[in-house]
């Protein structure tokens, strides 16, 4: 018998092997006592056995094994170079264990070995693990999953997500029952309809209270999940690589990092450690210390018509409203009058820019505003010089089907890649340019696990030339979004919606994972081009001013009350920002269905800010308490409404938060809740909190 134990403080991770055979997880959850005996909880774990069952359980391994009977999903399908399947049977080789554990273990006859690293982050409780497969010959592989954990009985459903363009982050409460919840995302990219995340609450879990494990795939490709109650019961997660990713017979694979944790806390707990992770583990900073500038940028403003005084004069009225970065998007390259050509040809457009970017530029420098740059460097468009002259660049068949009238590139090329880096790093090298706005608006024409590597190459090998180039990913919105791509860039677009409505939502969801850091928001047109639905500018502003703030509209059609809204809630954001960058977002529990409202807190729980959105019209005359959270019940807390002018004239009340702030205590706070004004749907509300 075999025992190996991890500890984070939040969490314990128990591990245990009968003999020599693959190591199954006894325990997951809070933190166990020091002396627990482990040998005694490999024993209380057992299942019992009776009629029409074998006389003993199969193993719910790291690597379930078919060739132990294992009654469900095996971890692993492999075959041998001629194609005949292997069906290994894997014992213990090797173990360190410290705060870390590395666990190998070897099948002789089939020359395969296994190993298993977990990593524990004591100050994110986020555990990251990988599996990887040894050959000593080539082999064919099929499918290989991150070591498996088990899922907790207590439990009735399981949150996953799903999407669309303008509408990422969709959730999914799918009951437990006998049998798979299957889930693969084959389009070669993460996927707006797959983020890889899945929250399995134990019954009763709200987002603020009870218990929840979390799961996500830190990878940029196509991925699979499986979640399977098995007949006697047991429930297992699996994740790996989209099946069959890998075209080629080779002698390692490995998994993406799963990322993992526990939770007494409800979903929060869960998002606070993803959040956490992502933004001090993941990320990799340029400038650690710089605070997150406000974004302009001019793609909604003009598209393809690039004109430099049209530019210029709106970088101004941009910088005059607070912004700090200038973007220039799609339309500045080749012959980009459309969507329909040049991709690729990554040269500045002589007929926009006769004396290239430089007077833009400058102008923008002179406004004490950064600058950035669309590209999209993966893609290709048939009507290209490039596509031209190396139609054999092209990933995919000569018919196949087109997205936005391009094709991607095979980035699995090495010669693509050095064309790619060799223009981009030119376009870096000759112009002052701090921030890439690095897009990839279609799905693959098939998965291949080469075309992801290949990807992250090319942006690694432009993040050592270039260190001080910020990177953001987008893909039409939020169609690349997960903890392989943002190992390499600082922030996401998480949606191509700027319609608040949209975004209020998509950005309580994705809060599950992300954190205000790197998620990017943006004020829209006053009629939103993607949903055509107008918007009052106050509720605009405050939705942009929950995350990473920036404007995407032509600032020419503001009037002056939207000017001196968007300036007012830019300059509360900017005085902010120093902290809420290091806030956690914790969603509340609405008693309202019609009000979608977060806590940022500080982690020293000294200072929030609470964003009460009102999405619909409520069943309820009178607002209903909203319930705060993680807060000291014995302490007073200061409270104030940040933006009380905002009341409607229907709001007739006399309440303490309209006539000034209130001192209340925790305890209040989080047990009967915070009464605010009445308000018109579509509106929000903005709440400060100070502890006395």
């Amino acid at each position: 018998m075999k025992t190996w134990r991890l500890d984070d403080g939040c969490q314990t991770l128990v591990l245990a092997a009968r003999r020599e055979r693959l190591p199954e997880v006894v325990y997951w959850g809070a933190v166990l006592p020091k002396d627990e005996n482990l040998e005694t909880l490999l024993a209380a774990h057992a299942i019992d056995v009776t009629g029409g069952m074998l006389d003993e359980n199969p193993d719910l391994s790291l690597s379930p094994e078919a060739s132990r009977t294992f009654p469900g999903q095996p971890g692993l399908i492999v075959h041998s170079e001629n194609g005949t399947p292997l069906l290994p049977k894997f014992c213990f080789l090797s173990a360190e264990n410290g705060s870390n554990l590395t666990l190998k273990y070897r099948d002789e006859d089939s020359g395969l070995t296994l190993t298993f690293v977990f990593e524990t982050e004591v100050h994110t409780n986020v555990i990251r693990a990988i599996t990887v497969l040894n050959s000593d010959a080539p082999v064919h592989l099929h499918w290989l999953a991150a070591p498996v954990m088990p899922a907790p009985q207590q439990s009735e459903e399981m949150i996953d997500f799903s999407g669309r363009w303008c509408r990422e982050f969709e959730t999914n409460r799918t009951a437990w029952s006998p049998g798979i919840r299957y889930r693969e995302n084959r389009t070669g990219r993460t996927g707006h309809e797959h983020f890889p995340g899945l929250i399995v609450p134990v019954t009763g879990a709200t987002n603020t209270q009870g218990e929840a494990y979390a799961f996500h795939y830190g990878w940029s490709g196509g991925h699979r999940m499986i979640a399977e109650e098995l007949p006697d019961g047991r429930r297992q997660v699996q994740w790996g690589h989209a099946a069959r990713m890998e075209t080629e017979a080779a002698t390692e694979f490995s998994t993406a990092p799963l990322f993992m944790t526990y939770s007494n806390s409800g979903l929060n707990g869960c998002a606070v450690s993803f959040q956490r992770h992502v933004r001090d583990r993941v990320v990799t900073w340029p400038k650690p210390d710089r605070p997150r500038p406000v974004h302009y940028n001019c793609w909604e403003a003009v598209y393809f018509d690039h004109k430099i005084d049209v530019l210029s004069d709106i970088a101004d009225r941009a910088a005059k409203l607070g912004a700090e970065r200038f973007v220039l998007d799609d339309g500045w390259f080749g012959n980009r009058d459309d969507d329909t050509r040049a991709l690729s040809d990554w040269e500045v457009d002589e007929r926009k820019y006769p004396d290239g970017l430089d007077p833009l530029i400058d102008h923008v420098h002179s406004l004490g505003m950064s600058f950035g740059i669309w590209f999209e460097p993966e893609m290709i468009n048939p009507d290209s010089d490039i596509h031209r002259a190396h139609p054999d660049w092209a990933l995919g068949s000569e018919d196949q089907t087109l997205g936005r009238q391009q094709k991607a590139l095979n980035m699995a090329l090495p010669e693509v890649r050095n064309f790619l880096f060799d223009r981009m790093s030119a376009i870096l090298r000759d112009y002052d340019i701090d921030y890439i706005k690095w897009d990839h608006n279609r799905v693959l024409p098939m998965p291949d696990a080469t075309q992801t590597r290949g990807s992250y190459a090319l942006i690694d090998r432009l993040r050592d030339a270039f260190p001080d180039v910020e990177i953001e990913s987008c893909a039409s919105g939020g169609g690349r979004i997960d903890f392989g791509i943002l190992k390499r860039t600082q922030r996401v677009w998480l949606s191509d919606s700027n319609d608040a409505l949209e975004r209020l939502h998509i950005q309580h969801n994705a809060a599950l994972f992300l954190p205000l850091s790197i998620t990017g928001s943006h004020v829209g047109p006053r009629k939103c081009h993607t949903s055509g639905r107008t918007l009052d500018i106050s509720f605009r502003a405050w939705v942009a001013a929950q995350r990473h703030m920036g404007f995407e509209m032509d600032p020419r059609e503001l009037d002056d009350h939207e000017i001196r809204v968007l300036t007012e809630v830019t300059n509360w954001w900017k005085h902010n920002r120093s902290w809420m960058q290091k806030a956690d977002i914790l969603l509340l529990d609405s008693s309202d269905p019609a009000v979608i409202a977060e806590q940022q807190i500080h982690p020293s729980g000294e200072q929030f800010v609470v964003f009460a959105g009102k999405a619909a019209t409520s069943a309820q005359v009178a607002p209903r308490p909203l319930r705060l959270t993680a807060l000291d019940p014995g302490a007073l807390y200061e409270v104030t409404l940040a933006n009380r002018s905002s009341a409607s004239r229907l709001s007739r009340g006399i309440l303490a938060l309209k006539d000034g702030p209130a001192t209340l205590s925790g305890a209040y706070l989080m047990h009967h809740g915070l009464t605010l004004p009445w308000a018109f749907p579509e509106t929000m509300w903005v709440i400060e909190g100070k502890r006395l």
